[in-house]
């Protein structure tokens, strides 16, 4: 059970300090536009693209980890580029679409929200190196153990999912307070915080702390 809780709080931390990338803000202007129930749709599907990354990089990342140098290289790599993932997420321009909210036009399929959910984050490839970045690190931390890697990472996904539920009823509820601004804000504090992730990971990854 501990290993799961110490999944939930990492599912905690990516919430709220690296969750607001291309995903966020479609929730945010989902739930604000369509609703609830279609930004629930949608986090599912960005959920179960996340549970595919997470599971391929898994099954990869465990078949090298044999090797310390492969760790290193991985390591280092990946916090590389979450630093330039950080400085794109710091300077990076948000603007939430303005919409008609009484307009007629037929809402989506519920399954496109799904899908498109999923493809949103498939298509981003930070998504990938950040999921990566992250296992790396928590696979050595486990010693590569199928049963508590499977367990830490369903705390996790359980906690990013729950979070983007949590996210999107906010928006529904609190149209007039999510402006633009507040957007830009919360895009350099992420900024800083991914970057800040990926310096630590290069430094605990060269002097294996």
């Amino acid at each position: 059970m501990g290993v799961f809780i110490e999944g939930t709080i990492l599912g905690f931390s990516l919430a709220f300090l690296f969750g607001f990338g291309p995903a966020f803000f479609a929730l945010i202007q989902t739930g604000i536009y369509r609703g609830l129930f279609p930004g629930i749709l949608l986090a599912f599907g960005i959920f179960l693209n996340d549970l595919v990354i997470v599971a391929i990089s898994l099954l990869g990342t465990t078949s090298v980890m044999s090797n310390i140098n492969n760790y290193n290289i991985i390591g280092v790599f990946g916090g590389i580029l979450l630093i330039i993932f950080g400085v794109v997420t710091y300077l990076k321009k948000t603007e939430i679409e303005s919409k008609d909210e009484k307009s007629e036009i037929k809402a989506p399929h519920p399954v496109i929200y799904i899908v498109k959910g999923f493809l949103l984050n498939a298509v981003n490839p930070f998504v990938w190196i950040f999921w990566l970045s992250i296992i790396v690190g928590i696979t050595a931390r486990y010693n590569a153990d199928t049963a508590s890697l499977v367990i830490f990472f369903s705390g996790t996904l359980s906690v990013v999912l729950l979070t983007d539920i949590i996210k999107t009823f906010t928006a529904s509820k609190l149209k007039k307070i999510i402006t633009d601004k507040f957007l830009i804000l919360i895009n350099k504090i992420a900024g800083i915080a991914i970057v800040a992730f990926g310096i630590f990971l290069i430094i605990r990854t060269v002097l294996h702390i």
